[in-house]
């Protein structure tokens, strides 16, 4: 039996050096990966500002390499190795997904 991981996405803090912004991070199984910056009309969206306000989570550089570090030492960084995944197309747009049929030639 093989095992999919599924991708989410939502809308959550991210603190930069010297403020906080509102991002959609990427998941994997829970595990924060990577993240888009809205666009400039996106900043302004109030379901979007909602929907981070919600949540109340934040995460920090340091959090984010910390988790990102952690899957790629597992080679389940779904964006740098064939991981199983239940719903690539839910990965960001501008990724390269690798698929496990591209090692098999």
């Amino acid at each position: 039996m093989s095992y999919e991981y599924k991708v989410t996405s939502r809308y959550c803090w991210y603190d930069c050096e010297s403020h906080s912004k509102i991002v959609k991070m990427y998941f994997i199984n829970g595990m924060p990966f990577t993240f888009d910056e809205l666009e400039n009309g996106q900043t302004y969206d109030q379901d979007i500002i909602n929907e981070a306000k919600k949540t109340g989570i934040s995460y920090s550089q340091e959090q984010l390499y910390r988790y990102s570090f952690y899957l790629i030492d597992e080679e389940m960084h779904p964006m740098l190795f064939p991981v199983p995944l239940e719903n690539p197309e839910d990965l960001p747009d501008d990724s390269d997904y690798v698929h496990e049929q591209d090692f098999m030639g």
